[in-house]
């Protein structure tokens, strides 16, 4: 009748595909730490290991806080400190970065993570706020480029590889959480001008 039908030819292939993750948030490792120890192995075994479980090898994480962070809060606060000297981690120490080298581990040793930002600090942006879209100031940009490359070097001081970086998440959403609006051509000009 009208069922679909797929034939697949296992010879003819396309594109490579580099893997299956999910995202290391805030929230994921809080909730995480509140589980007993024997069910925080089974848990991270189930999704991270190769052999025993479902053997996800791409990870996403937030950089400074997102909708799934039970608080709101950025790397660095002082909105003159435009060369970053004050760029500080330390609230990802709690939940995040051991949850994140549990995954590691968990994955054989190997997870490809990638950061991405749900808005810059507040000072940096057109609206004053970390909320509801608004966009980054221009006199801005350099700093915000350099924000970036503070958290992947951060990071990867704590034993944490960066693979990859996306610009913004969800650049066309004015969000009632962080969020950061950006057109095509302006993610464009910001990559080719400052974070490249």
């Amino acid at each position: 009748e009208n069922e679909v039908v797929v034939f697949v030819e296992p010879a003819k292939t396309f594109q490579t595909f580099i893997g299956v993750g999910g995202a290391l948030t805030d929230a994921a490792a809080e909730t995480f730490y509140k589980l007993p120890e024997s069910k925080r192995n089974e848990f991270i075994t189930a999704y991270f290991n190769k052999e025993k479980g479902l053997g996800y090898t791409l990870a996403r994480t937030n950089i400074h806080s997102c909708d799934f962070s039970s608080d709101m809060y950025t790397y660095v606060t002082d909105s003159t400190d435009k060369e970053l000297r004050t760029f500080d981690i330390s609230h990802d120490r709690k939940y995040r970065i051991p949850f994140i080298k549990e995954a590691i581990q968990a994955a054989g040793g190997n997870l490809m993570l990638y950061g991405s930002p749900w808005s810059p600090p507040a000072f940096m942006k057109t609206n004053g706020n970390m909320k509801f879209g608004g966009k980054l100031k221009p006199e801005f940009y350099r700093t915000w480029a350099l924000y970036y490359t503070k958290f992947i070097k951060a990071y990867e001081k704590e034993g944490i590889p960066v693979w990859g970086i996306s610009i913004q998440n969800e650049p066309m959403a004015t969000q009632i959480w962080e969020s950061c609006l950006y057109t095509a051509e302006e993610e464009r000009d910001f990559l080719k001008n400052y974070l490249g």
